[in-house]
């Protein structure tokens, strides 16, 4: 597979016009549709990730090599770039440092980092604590050095928010930005009045998701755009339609005896071989 530089195109989609969509994949099929769909980055989160490698909720059970390792399957299989979550770095500044480090060597564009105490969980759930800003610049400025290609893009993230109100939120996205920080981040901005104002006092790209049940107001991606922001995700929404489908699966199997039509409704078994490249593989020895 001939791939691109993804940091390269990343940093390339950050300085063009227009917004950028991402899309949560919680595995590699799911990224795969994500890609043949036509978005231009995919992202993969510590929830979904958590919730399909583990079956365990995003209260950091996932340690950084398991992350790591479901970035480089995800980034071996896409062409696209991309966007790995790194939750709070897994601890100190050193292990910020190992993180990028690791990170950015399975084949990930950009990494997210943000500011929660460890241990960290969701940002759409209560009770979240966070570090001084100053622990967070500090950091961020770890993360920037400890790339290894300028491309790879360091997204700032805070969960300051809910605790600290929305001024400490603003205010350290900014100083995590002139720290080096390419993309910042606000987690969970809790009115359309907050997504208004996070653009105004934010000078820098700015990241939003779109988090289908939690805090924050949904936005079509034309009026995001319109406000400021430069790159939005649905982080989760791979993992919760897939979880409905096998609800619905199992229970027509469990009260019908048969799941055909269900099935049928759904990508046929030709598309799912195509999807994933059959006739390609099966045609390698005659190419050879």
């Amino acid at each position: 597979m001939n791939k691109p530089n993804g940091p390269k195109r990343l940093r390339q989609l950050l300085l063009q016009p227009g917004m950028i969509r991402s899309l949560g994949a919680h595995d590699v099929f799911t990224a795969l549709m994500v890609e043949q769909a036509g978005f231009e980055t995919v992202f993969i989160g510590g929830f979904g990730t958590s919730a399909s490698l583990l079956g365990l909720p995003d209260l950091n059970f996932l340690t950084l090599t398991e992350m790591a390792d479901a970035v480089r399957r995800m980034a071996a299989r896409v062409t696209i770039p991309v966007i790995a979550d790194g939750d709070t770095g897994h601890g100190d500044v050193h292990n910020v440092q190992r993180t990028v480090e690791m990170v950015e060597t399975a084949g990930a564009s950009g990494i997210l980092l943000e500011d929660q105490v460890m241990p960290k969980r969701c940002g759409h759930f209560a009770n979240k604590q966070v570090i001084p800003t100053q622990e967070m610049v500090i950091k961020i400025k770890a993360a920037v050095r400890a790339r290894s290609d300028p491309n790879f893009l360091i997204f700032a993230r805070t969960d300051a928010r809910q605790m600290n109100g929305l001024d400490d939120a603003i205010d350290r996205v900014n100083r995590c930005a002139e720290a080096g920080a390419d993309i910042a981040f606000i987690e969970a901005p809790q009115s359309i009045a907050e997504l208004e104002e996070i653009p105004k006092r934010v000078q820098h790209p700015l990241f939003v998701n779109m988090l289908s049940g939690g805090v924050t107001p949904i936005l079509p991606v034309k009026d995001l755009e319109q406000l400021g922001y430069k790159i939005v995700v649905c982080p989760i929404e791979s993992l919760l339609v897939c979880a409905r489908a096998m609800r619905d699966l199992c229970e027509a199997w469990k009260t019908s005896g048969r799941v055909d039509q269900l099935a049928l409704q759904a990508m046929s078994f030709d598309e799912v071989k195509k999807l994933l490249g059959v006739q390609e593989f099966l045609g390698l020895r005659e190419r050879l």
